[in-house]
């Protein structure tokens, strides 16, 4: 598991240093069109190019954005088009396991379409969250908006830990995914106290 983890690591540097921002919008889409192609590297070595003015910090977060759009997008689309037989059928030659899908379509369906929000921003979920919305025929204007919403802090977040890292971008890489559950967590709760105080105002 370490040695794909670490080769995975190697394709998305060269990806990223080979085709500059398209790199990361490529990257990204992969990572959040269900297959696990990880964001805990694709974010902080997007920084680190920022920190060597290879790239600037927002093109980058943008290019990161949109491409986790357009990646879920897609996923949403499969779920739509497809369904669950496709993906009981077919998802083993993209990666997707049955095990994280299965906990991520319970997710769903328990909290609804706030799941897609909220799920960019979560370990295993944000990868996989598009295809039960799509399943489910979640309005795609929703869809489009939840996930701008999520992926935009979570990107612009990573990119500026690997910039400010700089050289030692990697050095978090046995911390990642506990990273990832800080950021998350913080993340989570501006955006629970954004959906609260948005909700007294209108009272």
């Amino acid at each position: 598991m370490e040695n794909i983890f670490s080769q995975l690591g190697q394709f998305v540097v060269n990806l990223i240093s080979s085709m500059g921002y398209f790199g990361v919008f490529l990257a990204m889409a992969i990572e959040s069109a269900c297959i696990p192609l990880p964001s805990e590297i694709i974010l902080p070595f997007t920084g680190y190019m920022v920190y060597t003015g290879h790239f600037q910090f927002w093109p980058a977060t943008i290019a990161a954005t949109t491409g986790n759009l357009f990646g879920g997008l897609v996923a949403y689309f499969v779920g739509v088009w497809g369904g669950r037989p496709f993906i009981k059928r077919y998802g083993h030659f993209i990666f997707i396991k049955e095990k994280e899908l299965a906990w991520t379509d319970r997710l769903f369906r328990r909290h609804g379409e706030v799941t897609v929000l909220l799920g960019r921003i979560l370990p295993v979920v944000r990868t996989f969250i598009s295809l039960p919305a799509g399943i489910a025929r979640m309005n795609p204007v929703k869809v489009v908006i939840y996930t701008i919403l999520g992926a935009f802090p979570w990107c612009m977040l990573l990119i500026m830990v690997g910039e400010k890292l700089g050289e030692n971008w990697n050095a978090l890489k046995p911390l990642f995914h506990r990273v990832d559950l800080v950021v998350g967590v913080l993340i989570l709760a501006g955006v629970l106290y954004w959906l609260s105080h948005r909700k007294r105002r209108r009272r």
